[in-house]
């Protein structure tokens, strides 16, 4: 079903999307403006200027020996030294992770409460996870957004939270099909994005994950003229709000269904900077590939 689906709104091979913004009845100023500068991002060929990142959420899986051999398997393989790899292991492995892999990774939480420490049972602070030493966390997952309820607001807060105290984050933004095929993609996306802004005054310490939800878990993936054309969206809402030299800056990555065999391809999208893996991440050797996809981008750069 989801296959017919997506069908119907994957582009044609070859064509470029960056055109095709606004949606018919939709006249807000925000997608005006982004139709302008997507049309001039076109005959974009270069990379952007942000370092490439790859984060590896593992969810909710792994027992203490499937995780100590991944953990093994990722110090046995190489990363390229110029990108940032990020694991997020399950809350109960981060310690051991953190303590036992190798420094070329760094670690994140998949999530953090939105307040300070206090009464509220079952949830982790961020205090807490800069106790332990837990660099990055993840926030905005759309499977925290489905299944907890989490709104565009608490999201916000919660990013600005974990700024506050110290981590760095990993925003995710994105959308279900039913808003793709009902025209309201980019409505969806500039909201989830306007509540991080009040929120954030440090970009640097950002990395925007595109999300569509579609294509997580489903093995279906957006093909890589439809992921630019987000991620060039994107671009364009930090750029009228940030001014276009901070927004160059910041690293927008794509999750959903990244593997070994797409990776590459998806890398050489100019406004692409990497990826969220989420079952990908649990086989070391699909990781590593995927770490070492910057390699196209780095050929697409000196085209």
């Amino acid at each position: 079903m989801i296959a017919a689906q997506l069908r119907n709104i994957a582009p044609a091979a070859g064509k470029c999307t960056a055109r095709r913004v606004l949606v018919p009845g939709q006249s807000n100023q925000c997608l005006r403006s982004a139709s302008r500068h997507l049309a001039s991002r076109d005959v974009r060929t270069e990379a952007s200027k942000a370092k490439f990142f790859v984060g590896g959420n593992w969810k909710c899986n792994g027992t203490h020996a499937s995780v100590e051999k991944l953990v093994n398997e990722l110090n046995d393989g190489g990363v390229p030294s110029d990108i940032d790899v990020v694991v997020a292991p399950p809350f109960i492995f981060l310690d051991w992770v953190r303590s036992n892999i190798k420094s070329e990774y760094q670690v994140a939480a998949q999530n953090c409460w939105v307040k300070s420490d206090g009464a509220f049972t079952g949830e982790i602070s961020a205090e807490m996870l800069m106790d332990t030493h837990v660099p990055w966390v993840i926030t905005g997952h759309s499977e925290r957004r489905s299944l907890c309820g989490e709104s565009n607001k608490f999201v916000g807060e919660k990013t600005g939270h974990a700024l506050d105290v110290g981590l760095k984050v990993i925003a995710c933004v994105g959308e279900t099909l039913d808003q793709r095929n009902s025209g309201s993609l980019w409505y969806t996306l500039d909201s989830q994005m306007q509540a991080l802004f009040p929120n954030v005054q440090d970009w640097s310490r950002v990395v925007v994950a595109y999300e569509p939800v579609w294509a997580i878990g489903t093995g279906q993936v957006a093909t890589p003229e439809q992921a630019q054309e987000v991620h060039a969206y994107l671009r364009t809402v930090l750029a009228n709000k940030l001014g276009p030299s901070a927004a160059e800056n910041v690293r927008i990555i794509y999750g959903g269904s990244v593997n070994d065999g797409n990776c590459n391809e998806l890398a050489t999208q100019p406004d692409i900077d990497g990826f969220l893996v989420g079952g990908a991440s649990l086989k070391a050797p699909s990781f590593l590939n995927i770490c070492n996809s910057v390699s196209s981008r780095r050929a697409m750069a000196s085209w």
